[in-house]
């Protein structure tokens, strides 16, 4: 039994591979040129920013009629763009900058707007000794 896997399942995965590490570093430099605390954890992100790839990538391919590789200079600025986009639209949308409605719903955050501190109840500690 051969140990290693055919060339075409091996380009899949160096393909696979990339796109994940790819959309990792450009979903994080977009949260970062986003100001404010960003919604979403890892997977978000991840998705964020290969989504924002294929999108950005997808727009300046529209625009130039030239197709380019995400693994370029200008592949890491649309993909960052348009991970930026969507990260603005989900802030839009999930009510982080705008509040139309006016709700007092504590949950929605708006943008400059004092949060009530949270207070928390200590558990207590309970030690149990067993005298000699």
């Amino acid at each position: 039994m051969d140990p290693f896997f055919s060339p075409n399942v091996q380009a899949w995965f160096e393909t696979l591979l990339m796109w994940v590490g790819f959309g990792t570093c450009v979903g994080l430099l977009a949260k970062a040129l986003m100001p404010g605390r960003d919604p979403g954890g890892a997977v978000a992100t991840l998705l964020m920013g290969i989504t924002g790839v294929v999108i950005g990538c997808g727009v300046y391919t529209l625009v130039y009629n030239e197709k380019i590789s995400p693994i370029t200079s200008v592949g890491l600025i649309c993909g960052t763009i348009g991970a930026f986009v969507i990260l603005l639209f989900y802030r839009l949308l999930g009510g982080f900058i705008l509040d139309e409605a006016g709700s007092s719903d504590s949950r929605r955050r708006v943008a400059g707007e004092a949060r009530e501190p949270v207070r928390r109840r200590r558990r207590r500690r309970y030690s149990y000794y067993l005298d000699p």
